[in-house]
């Protein structure tokens, strides 16, 4: 499910592997909670970024309450936590709430 006007797409558990493991190139995934303040500030910081990389980076987010199983396989403790997966594979993790220059600076590794 998209959300109106977001290239930012909303997964589950049922969905992970499909839209997240089975995807090529880079996928960056933002775990998330409704009561997290955090998560809050960091939304308008990834649709931007989403924006910008749009031609090498997906943007998806899962809420973590709502699905526990994939919180917990890639150990989720703290959000907002990002995990970032190259044609699949675990390659990154960011974890926090970050102003967009530190958000970019990040990434760059991933976005070569």
């Amino acid at each position: 499910m998209t959300t109106t006007d977001s290239l930012i797409r909303s997964v589950t558990d049922a969905s992970f592997a499909a839209e997240v493991l089975a995807a090529p190139g880079i996928t960056l995934v933002e775990f998330w909670a409704e009561w997290c303040g955090p998560c809050r500030a960091l939304g308008p910081v990834l649709e931007q970024v989403a924006r910008d990389h749009s031609d090498v980076l997906r943007v998806v987010k899962i809420n973590a309450d709502d699905n526990p199983r994939t919180a917990a396989e890639y150990r989720a403790l703290a959000l907002p936590f990002m995990k970032m997966f190259r044609a699949g594979e675990p390659v990154g993790t960011i974890v926090g709430a970050k102003p967009r220059p530190a958000m970019e600076m990040a990434l760059a590794p991933y976005l070569d």
